[in-house]
């Protein structure tokens, strides 16, 4: 496998080291007369010293911040296979709609007749997404895919709540997503963690001895991080349902299903959607990302607010009403921006070729996977979805070189790693997801990357325990970063005040 290198990464300091004291790239005109003012503002609200900014010229600044994103890797670059994300190229289409001055320049507080046409959207996007899921109902408030899960488990204790009884506990499996539990805990409920079967799978035995009236919900991911479906689900949901329990269903992994099978009709109450990842908008970096909720008639009056409406002219707005809501979890409606680009992926898509989406997604998985043959270990035997998990097993008995060393050296190829060490039921896991974007070609060059590493490492183990070796940056200390964080950036000389 030929070794490339994607672009230059120069070496970049801190922008307090650039420049020199006096250089300045812009003037603003009359500025000897700003001091004035300041007349009228009580001296305990001035500043003491003056603000310790960069001192640069804008060519400096432009050179500085170009350079800095010339280290962030991107979709737009070039293959990003982590499992369990779902990061699929994001259409250009999505953007221009996004930018439309009809959506790009409204205002949150704008008058419900002055925004018909975002309320319109919104509208038509909650029953696109409950056609594609089956579900009754659906809020575009949450502003992640956590975020959902939080809503969900909210919506799930109210509801309870109205019968008489919100429960104690709920019951995750190994192989849901991560997140899960701290969203349960948030909400005040213990977690019950119980272990999948051999083949990966969560089977009704493993189940059946947690199940009692105290249990709120089980919290199932399918396909689950393993890659692999629970086809069991139905079966456990009738189980918790005839414990008077309800069934969340972990929407990350949606890419795999749409337009083949609606999740409700599997036996999930109430689901989270992650729009940043099967819809095809932007995440990574801290967001903005959305996680619509959906759920089955009996939890809507449940759902945040306001809500969406039609009235009997066919003019939109929102409804603020309802008694036994839980109240909104988002400021105005969510995130606005994402919900329109989704909006632009489904129309383009049109609902004959949405479960051409998750054909070749799961094609792609199962291709990359027939391409590395046994050159990394695979723990379980079941045909995968849209992802799944390799280790590390045979390669380190074997050559001493373990996962994070693929995965560094992975870098050196051009190619950003793919999700490591998860999920945590295996140890040294690379989990893997192509998704439907990816070409053929691409795959096999990415196929033929990973079996070249592991040729290298049979022949020289250091070698690929020295990776990356064409970054800015080589190997930071996780650890020392994790426990010693460096969080404020000091000059030497400055003032204590910022």
């Amino acid at each position: 496998m030929k070794e490339t290198h994607l672009h230059i990464s120069p070496e970049e300091p801190a922008i307090f080291d650039r420049g020199s004291k006096g250089r300045r790239g812009i003037c603003f005109e009359g500025e000897e007369r700003l001091p004035a003012a300041i007349d009228g503002i009580p001296p305990g609200r001035l500043r003491r010293s003056q603000p310790l900014l960069p001192e640069m010229t804008e060519g400096e600044v432009v050179r500085h911040f170009t350079r800095l994103s010339s280290w962030n890797f991107s979709v737009d670059l070039g293959f990003y296979p982590l499992g369990s994300c779902t990061m699929k190229y994001n259409p250009r289409l999505n953007e221009w709609a996004a930018r439309l001055p009809g959506f790009s320049g409204i205002h949150p507080y704008c008058p419900a007749s002055r925004v018909q046409g975002a309320l319109q959207l919104m509208y038509e996007f909650e029953h696109w997404l409950c056609s594609i899921c089956g579900f009754d109902a659906f809020t575009l408030q949450p502003a992640a895919g956590a975020h959902g899960e939080l809503t969900s488990v909210l919506v799930i204790r109210k509801y309870l709540e109205s019968t008489g009884n919100p429960r104690k506990k709920i019951i995750i499996p190994d192989t849901a997503h991560g997140t899960n539990p701290a969203s349960s805990a948030q909400v005040g409920y213990q977690i019950v963690k119980i272990t999948s079967g051999e083949d990966g799978i969560l089977h009704p035995e493993a189940l059946a001895p947690h199940l009692d009236e105290d249990v709120a919900a089980v919290m199932i991911t399918n396909p689950n991080t393993l890659g692999l479906f629970e086809k069991n689900i139905r079966t456990l949901a009738e189980m918790v349902h005839g414990k008077g329990g309800l069934v969340f269903g972990d929407g990350a992994n949606l890419n795999a299903l749409m337009g083949k099978i609606k999740p409700a009709s599997l036996g999930i109450d109430v689901m989270q959607l992650n729009l940043h990842k099967t819809f095809s908008t932007p995440h990574g970096g801290g967001g903005p990302g959305a996680g619509p909720v959906g759920v089955v008639k009996r939890l809507e009056p449940f759902l945040p607010l306001p809500r969406v409406r039609k009235d009997d002219k066919g003019c939109f707005f929102l409804d603020d009403k309802g008694p036994q809501s839980i109240g909104r979890v988002r400021s105005f409606y969510g995130n606005f921006g994402v919900m329109v680009r989704a909006y632009a992926y489904l129309l383009a898509m049109g609902k004959e070729n949405i479960p051409r989406v998750a054909e070749m997604a799961v094609l792609n998985a199962n291709y990359l996977l027939s391409l590395l043959g046994d050159v990394l270990y695979r723990p379980y035997s079941g045909v995968p979805m849209h992802e799944f998990v390799v280790t590390d097993k045979n390669l380190k008995k074997e050559t001493t070189v373990e996962t994070t060393d693929v995965a560094k050296r992975l870098i050196d190829m051009g190619f950003h790693p793919p999700t490591i060490h998860f999920p945590l039921v295996v140890h040294g896991a690379f989990m893997i997801e192509p998704t439907e974007t990816e070409t053929p070609e691409m795959v096999e060059e990415f196929a033929a990357a990973l079996r070249s590493i592991v040729e290298e490492a049979h022949r020289d183990p250091e070698k690929v325990k020295g990776a990356p070796m064409k970054t800015s940056r080589r190997r930071p200390n996780d650890t020392l970063a994790a426990r010693k964080p460096q969080l404020v950036w000091r000059p030497e000389g400055a003032g204590e005040e910022r």
